[in-house]
């Protein structure tokens, strides 16, 4: 999250929601009438973000991992040409940055560590069969 306010200060995510604008809109030329609260794209981010990484350090195994991340950076980016339908300005870079983020921070995280999921259970092994 601290990605994203830097981000935010530095005016970098107003101009990757203006990419985004015109990316979903039809010929570049749709105009967006209306707009999502400013503290809705910031609770999507921060939930995202959050829910994420606890699901991802929560997991067992890399592969499963990589699916959950890139998964939810997909629905997060679909939100762009949902939002746009509802001619509503698709301001979606703040979330999908954080969960881009975030889902490569749990990634590092858990490479580095012995997660508890990892582990084998001794109940569970096929030693104790």
């Amino acid at each position: 999250m601290l990605l994203v306010v830097g981000l935010e200060r530095l005016g970098i995510l107003d101009r990757l929601n203006g990419q985004i604008a015109n990316l979903v809109a039809r010929n570049g030329t749709e105009l967006f009438p209306k707009r999502l609260p400013d503290w809705g794209g910031w609770l999507a981010a921060a939930g995202f973000s959050l829910a994420l990484a606890a699901a991802m350090l929560g997991t067992s195994g890399h592969l499963r991992r990589v699916v959950l991340w890139i998964s939810t950076v997909v629905l997060v980016a679909a939100w762009a040409p949902v939002l746009s339908l509802a001619a509503h300005a698709p301001e979606i870079a703040a979330p999908v940055i954080a969960t881009i983020w975030s889902g490569m921070c749990a990634m590092v995280y858990a490479a580095n560590h012995r997660m508890a999921c990892d582990v084998p259970h001794p109940l569970h092994s096929d030693a104790a069969r």
